[in-house]
């Protein structure tokens, strides 16, 4: 039976729409970011840079799936993404100098208003709700 079918909502219905939305708009914001600092800077910080590209790849993989209704997809880029934001935040907020340029996830997301860190734990309560 297709999901949805018993009364079970969409994973892309309603708040998880609005999360699609951000996913989709912080893919393309940190994908550009990332895009443009590569092609022209890239010696400066590749690390910080490769990272905002990884960011950018994990938010594009749980818009799709989210819009795809491919809930274990997005549960695991959800998850990735935490890990991410959370080891990278704390990395860069112990190691400054291993960092001389931000990524999406510097400092929890302080550059994004810290959005990078409050966005996976809301996609995990969302599709926690959609098992």
């Amino acid at each position: 039976m297709p999901e949805g079918a018993q009364g079970e909502r969409s994973i892309n219905a309603g708040p998880g729409r609005v999360l699609l939305v951000v996913y989709i708009v912080f893919a393309i914001s940190a994908g550009a970011r990332a895009a443009f600092q590569i092609a022209t800077q890239f010696s400066v910080a590749p690390e910080a840079f490769l990272l905002s590209a990884f960011a950018a790849a994990v938010y594009l993989v749980a818009a799709v799936a989210l819009a795809r209704r491919a809930r274990g997809v997005a549960l695991v880029a959800v998850v990735i993404e935490l890990v991410g934001v959370l080891a990278i935040g704390t990395i860069s907020l112990l190691r400054p100098a291993d960092f001389p340029e931000p990524t999406v996830w510097s400092e929890f997301g302080i550059g994004y208003g810290f959005v990078p860190v409050v966005l996976p734990v809301l996609g995990l309560l969302w599709l926690r709700g959609k098992s």
